[in-house]
């Protein structure tokens, strides 16, 4: 391609609004195209209610955001940031990516290029969502169009690794492809370029990225529980272990998210698929998940499974308003379940679908601090112990709060 090609973000969520104004931001014609009507109205409007670009970012380049998929049919390049979750079951739901497939295949143009950068296991860009394109399109892949796929590797809500200081992962059907997206990807891209030596490696890459991170928080965890029955602080003992230079610092907590909680079992799908039983990938995640009844149980057995609670953060991580599977709401229902009233606070998130309060709605039989939110990081412990009941809880999950303190106050303190 000579000249710039034209290009489609599907889906502009954290992934594809950053993506979409990087090209822009370079000169590319760029559409932004989504289903959410209200998004597209926000954005239309300047704002980015994922905080991932501030407003003043949105007016610094021209982008064109639609609901109307016609606008594929301009474009050389598509490509699709879809999210990639899991059922009730555990098992990959490619119900998202498979309906955008479908939208792209109806309305794309003959020549284009036509890239993923969801998650995936290794096999779907070519085996599903190909043939689901050819379907839709009538053209053949491989002649009429080609598949890339080079994974997103933003990490919602950092300020620093942003979308263009991040190495690319870059793969295409055939070489020409590659070239193309290669050239296309790098003149954002100030990190560099990976070229993968196939799209399935990529694919298997980008996967096997958030199931190392989910191991090592597994692990952590594990240490963690296996501290609290020795007696010992699990924060002391890390500290200690880091001191040595090739210790990798990981800490406990929930895991949420679209990714890390969700990835691993794309790689257990797979090789199911293969009829290969994953043994470290499933126990990892057999951890994690388990972790919120953990705090649970603990939180029910200091404070005799009753009582008023507050929960504070909502998000799956810190300093952002996203809540998807984040592990919080796991732990309000089951403390419901048991019986407690239970109040959630969340400066980022302003979720009304669970009961709200705040520190001033005291005192508490317990505090559960679940979110390293900035927020919180400043509050004052002597508040948070003003907000709990004389010989109340506070769980400070994060380590936010001083634990000398709490204790001296007649509280109890517990953290993982």
């Amino acid at each position: 391609m000579d000249k710039k090609p034209v290009i489609t973000i599907i889906g502009l969520g954290y992934v594809g609004l950053p993506l979409a104004h990087a090209f822009a931001k370079k000169g590319y014609t760029v559409h932004g195209f989504d289903i959410n009507e209200g998004r597209i109205k926000e954005l239309s409007g300047g704002h980015d209610s994922t905080n991932e670009l501030e407003d003043s970012q949105l007016a610094e380049v021209t982008m064109n955001f639609s609901t109307d998929a016609s606008v594929i049919k301009e474009c050389d390049i598509v490509i699709l940031a879809i999210p990639t979750p899991v059922d009730e079951n555990k098992k990959p739901d490619l119900t998202p990516i498979r309906k955008a497939s479908e939208t792209v295949g109806k309305n794309m143009k003959k020549g284009a290029i036509i890239v993923y950068e969801s998650t995936v296991y290794p096999g779907t860009t070519e085996e599903i969502c190909g043939p689901i394109l050819e379907e839709h399109s009538g053209l053949t892949c491989g002649k009429d169009f080609t598949l890339g796929y080079s994974p997103e590797r933003i990490n919602p809500g950092d300020k620093e690794h942003t979308v263009t200081k991040i190495m690319k992962i870059v793969a295409g059907q055939d070489s020409k492809t590659t070239d193309i997206l290669c050239k296309v990807y790098g003149d954002i891209i100030t990190a560099g370029i990976h070229r993968a030596a196939n799209i399935k490696t990529a694919e298997m890459a980008k996967a096997i990225e958030n199931a190392q991170r989910d191991l090592n928080i597994a692990y952590v965890n594990e240490v963690a529980m296996l501290c609290h029955k020795i007696g010992i602080d699990s924060s002391k003992v890390l500290d200690a272990a880091g001191t040595k230079w090739n210790f990798l610092k990981f800490n406990p907590g929930l895991v949420g998210g679209h990714c890390i909680g969700v990835d691993p079992y794309y790689l257990v799908e797979k090789a199911e698929q293969l009829g290969m039983d994953t043994h470290v990938i499933s126990a990892g995640r057999k951890v994690n998940d388990g972790m919120a009844q953990l705090v649970v149980d603990e939180v029910l057995e200091a404070i005799g499974n009753k009582g008023k609670v507050l929960v504070m953060g909502l998000t799956f991580k810190e300093d952002v308003p996203d809540t998807r599977n984040s592990q919080s709401y796991a732990v309000i229902k089951a403390l419901q379940n048991a019986g407690c009233d239970v109040l959630a606070d969340d400066p980022q998130s302003d979720d009304d679908n669970v009961p709200r309060g705040t520190l001033s709605d005291g005192p508490y039989n317990a505090i559960v601090l679940l979110v390293k939110h900035q927020e919180y990081m400043n509050l004052a412990t002597e508040d948070v112990i003003s907000a709990t009941k004389e010989e109340g809880l506070i769980y400070d999950i994060k380590h936010i709060l001083d634990k000398e303190k709490v204790i001296s106050a007649g509280r109890k303190y517990l953290s993982l």
